[in-house]
């Protein structure tokens, strides 16, 4: 936390440094790694890994959400959870409800307008469409908050509100209009990217679970993760969320646990006869893409 912090100020008083340059193009690339990786952070906050207590985790967790990055970490984590409970499942986890992406035969379906007509070149689509995903976590951040089941909302509006007012009015201010809306477009283009091509290998082209699928716990988080392979580099770059299954299964361990997990967890597998899936970066991709491509096969 303290490194990221130190970080994140430091590419800021770079932003202020360069000017009114193109070289801005570099900073906003900069910055979208740095919000990522206070997304990871966020992420771990919300499951309980850093703190001992509630009250330190839900402080930190709305700092470095909603006002550091812009993203309602009160609906993030609500949403979260659900997916947790039911990865994968077709009818419960929001990650796989089809608002562009479909991902499973019954979805294809039921598929009207926009998501039937990307579905057909879906695996194409799918990371060009990822740097709209930033937009599209600001825009729900607030829309989230005045729905009736939203908590902390005024907490959460005053937080988002200022870190939009600081973030738009830094950027106009400091950078011609053109250069303004390139930095934009590049910054929050390459934040959504890199957290959609952090979370896509986690479980995407997986099987996806209906209401007809009864699993017990260790089988529904096993069978519906993906591990990837990599070393500290590797687990720096995918906020250690590339030990999926680990997660999943022990959604509070602390994030630097997962991988001495890893091996116990892989070798019960084995004992017990349950598939474990460990890939490369790559491979997961493909795997991913190709499920997405195979989906939209009959619109083709």
């Amino acid at each position: 936390m303290a490194v990221l912090a130190i970080v994140y100020a430091a590419a800021w008083a770079l932003f202020v440094l360069v000017g009114d340059s193109w070289w801005q193009v570099l900073v906003a690339a900069l910055l979208a790694v740095v919000f990522a990786q206070f997304g990871f952070l966020a992420h771990d906050l919300g499951h309980r890994q850093v703190f001992r207590t509630r009250r330190p985790s839900d402080v930190a967790g709305l700092l470095i959400g909603d006002l550091a990055v812009g993203l309602g970490w009160g609906w993030w984590n609500a949403k979260h959870n659900r997916h947790h409970a039911n990865p994968n499942h077709e009818d419960h986890d929001p990650d796989v409800s089809p608002a562009v992406i479909v991902f499973s035969a019954e979805q294809i379906g039921r598929s009207r307008g926009l998501p039937r007509f990307v579905a057909r070149h879906q695996a194409f689509w799918f990371f060009p469409l990822l740097t709209l995903e930033a937009w599209h976590l600001h825009v729900a951040s607030f829309k989230a908050l005045f729905k009736p089941s939203a908590r902390r909302r005024w907490t959460e509006l005053a937080l988002l509100t200022a870190h939009a007012a600081a973030y738009l009015g830094a950027v106009f201010a400091l950078l011609s209009p053109g250069k303004a809306l390139v930095f934009l477009a590049v910054h929050q283009g390459l934040f959504g990217l890199y957290l959609g091509a952090t979370f896509a290998p986690n479980h995407k082209g997986m099987p996806v679970l209906t209401k007809e699928d009864k699993l017990d716990f260790l089988r529904k988080q096993v069978l519906t993760s993906r591990n990837v392979r990599g070393g500290p580099l590797r687990d720096i770059a995918l906020g250690q969320l590339n030990y999926q299954i680990e997660h999943h299964l022990f959604p509070h361990m602390p994030a630097p646990n997962l991988r001495r997990a890893q091996p116990i967890v892989e070798q019960y597998c084995a004992e017990i006869g349950v598939s474990y899936l460990q890939t490369g970066l790559f491979a997961s991709y493909r795997q991913a893409l190709g499920h997405l491509h195979e989906i939209g096969a009959p619109l083709r």
